[in-house]
């Protein structure tokens, strides 16, 4: 399997995107948040999304250099179309216009239909709390992708919904990035592509028994992923139930709806809180990065072993370690890449054989 040096494998993907008619801006936006993903150990958000992003180009599904047309817009809040461009040069926009208004206002809220997949909602967390914000956010698959079933059901209903939750501290952000299914679509795709099993636990077949092939995402007649906390957790489905309505609800897209088309497309919802303007961001920051803290202080139970850490701690260690040693791909996305790359007649990086 080929390791990639991270500034070969960004200038790789920002060629492709700009060999598949993206524009130069959008393609470095969209080829850093990928690349950010794999350093942050979520390779099911990294390098592996170019071949979706360019196959929904080549289909006409996503249209790079559209604009961001705001529908409707007051100093709190606004709703936005993507016009079908690529989801983090619309996300970012979107954020941008946020911050802006949380910086008068306090609170500001913002939803974007007709945008494909924005990627990891942590990095949208993280770049809040560069402006000492907190952030709330959901996606939904614009309401195709519908790969999670109710409890006691066995054909998916909602699709994997993220919620994301970040807060500045004096030091990293706390950010809790997580789906309300047991593991996202994307880290399937990845043991599909390695043609590996998933683990225990994460997949139903088409007849709602468990299984570790995760080929049942992806072959009819299909399974489905299990909801946060296991078959039977309504905390879980409920969670991504009201983040779907949440997404498509407020965005004027749909929620999960059946014999919607595939697209790589999300329905997105922002939510931006400046703590200055309510007990003021010196409170702010002393509190949470006290919490913060004693949280990690907590004295260890027998018997366990490792560090007591925060959501986002994860991200931040494996981004300094990969950014050392480089980006590990597996065989089947390297060779989707590869095909990819031959079409449109861009080089392949050097990289190193692991």
């Amino acid at each position: 399997m080929p390791r990639l040096d991270c500034d070969r494998a960004l200038a790789f993907a920002k060629n492709m995107f700009a060999a598949a008619g993206v524009p130069s801006t959008e393609a470095d936006r969209v080829a850093r948040s990928l690349v950010d993903a794999n350093l942050c150990g979520h390779d099911s958000h990294g390098i592996i999304r170019v071949v979706q992003y360019i196959k929904a180009i080549d289909a006409g599904i996503l249209k790079p250099g559209a604009p961001f047309v705001v529908l409707s817009e007051t100093p709190s809040a606004i709703a936005a179309d993507g016009g079908w461009n690529l989801g983090q040069v619309q996300a970012y926009r979107l954020l941008e216009k946020l911050v802006a208004k949380a910086s008068i206002s306090g609170v500001a809220a913002g939803s974007l239909k007709h945008c494909g997949h924005i990627g990891r909602l942590g990095e949208y967390a993280e770049e809040a709390a560069r402006h000492k914000m907190a952030f709330l956010a959901t996606v939904n698959n614009h309401g195709f992708g519908r790969a999670v079933a109710p409890p006691g059901g066995k054909v998916g209903r909602i699709s994997t919904n993220p919620i994301c939750l970040g807060a500045p501290t004096s030091d990293n952000p706390v950010v809790l990035d997580i789906g309300t299914s047991v593991c996202a679509e994307g880290k399937v795709r990845v043991n599909y592509n390695k043609k590996i099993p998933v683990p225990d636990g994460w997949l139903l077949d088409s007849e709602g028994k468990p299984t570790t092939d995760p080929g049942v995402l992806y072959h009819d007649p299909k399974g489905t992923i299990l909801p946060l906390g296991g078959q039977q957790s309504y905390k879980g489905f409920g969670l991504g139930l009201l983040m779907d309505m949440f997404a498509g609800g407020l965005s004027g897209a749909q929620c999960s709806t059946p014999g919607v088309e595939s697209k790589s497309a999300n329905a997105v919802f922002f939510l931006v809180i400046n703590p200055g303007k309510f007990a003021g961001i010196d409170h702010f920051l002393h509190e949470t990065t006290n919490l913060a803290a004693n949280v990690v202080d907590c004295p260890k139970a027998a018997g366990a072993t490792g560090d007591i850490i925060l959501p986002g701690q994860l991200e931040i260690a494996e981004k300094i370690r990969r950014t050392k040693s480089g980006l590990n791909l597996d065989e089947g996305t390297w060779s989707q890449l590869k095909d990819l790359a031959a079409k449109y007649k861009v080089s392949l990086p050097e990289f190193s054989p692991n």
